[in-house]
């Protein structure tokens, strides 16, 4: 029931640009919440199938966009190679942060993780090298055979096939023996570790 259901509404999805007289605006605004949905994807994995509440989400989504905005625009990159760079650097990141901020747990992990979220925002937003609070504008559209995406219905299948494989790469997690240690995450650390998960 429930495939039959996603099935309808990736469906639905699909022609929602199509359906004549649908305002610029909402196209614009389901961009948006796909793009929403890809870190609330990643939110739920930690959160609420691993059981460890987390703000950090919205700091690694910014090294992601200041990395693809600063090489797009001060280094000449192509955006579809700014991609898989944002990536790399967001991981490591993420790996050099989560090693940190995992000794801490109870109730002190959440106000790291806020903790982390509010020193990169006072970080970007005092630093020149990220243009402060103004932020990085003139970022080259995406393009696709030479069509740009800068349109936003045009955007949207692109974001609506991104949100469709991080679904695909989630449910396959889940099913992995890293999906299964995640799940054991949350009837606590000692619990997961006195059945073999380190």
């Amino acid at each position: 029931m429930s495939r039959l259901f996603a099935s309808l509404a990736f469906l639905a999805a699909l022609v929602v640009p199509l359906v004549p007289g649908v305002p610029p605006f909402w196209v614009t605004l389901l961009d948006y919440v796909g793009l929403y949905a890809i870190v609330a994807i990643g939110l739920v994995v930690l959160t609420g199938i691993g059981g460890m509440t987390s703000f950090g989400q919205a700091m690694f989504v910014g090294f992601g966009a200041y990395t693809t905005a600063i090489l797009a625009t001060r280094y000449g990159f192509s955006p579809w190679l700014t991609l898989p760079i944002a990536i790399i650097i967001t991981a490591v990141a993420a790996t050099l942060i989560g090693a940190i901020t995992l000794s801490l747990s109870g109730h002190y992990l959440p106000v790291g993780t806020i903790a982390w979220n509010i020193s990169f925002y006072y970080i970007a937003g005092n630093l020149d090298f990220f243009r402060r609070y103004d932020g990085i504008s003139g970022i080259p559209p995406l393009s696709v055979f030479g069509i740009s995406l800068l349109d936003s219905a045009r955007l949207y299948y692109l974001i609506l096939i991104v949100v469709a494989l991080a679904m695909i790469a989630t449910r396959n997690l889940l099913d992995s023996r890293i999906g299964r240690a995640i799940r054991a995450l949350k009837t606590g650390a000692v619990a997961a570790e006195a059945f073999g998960v380190d």
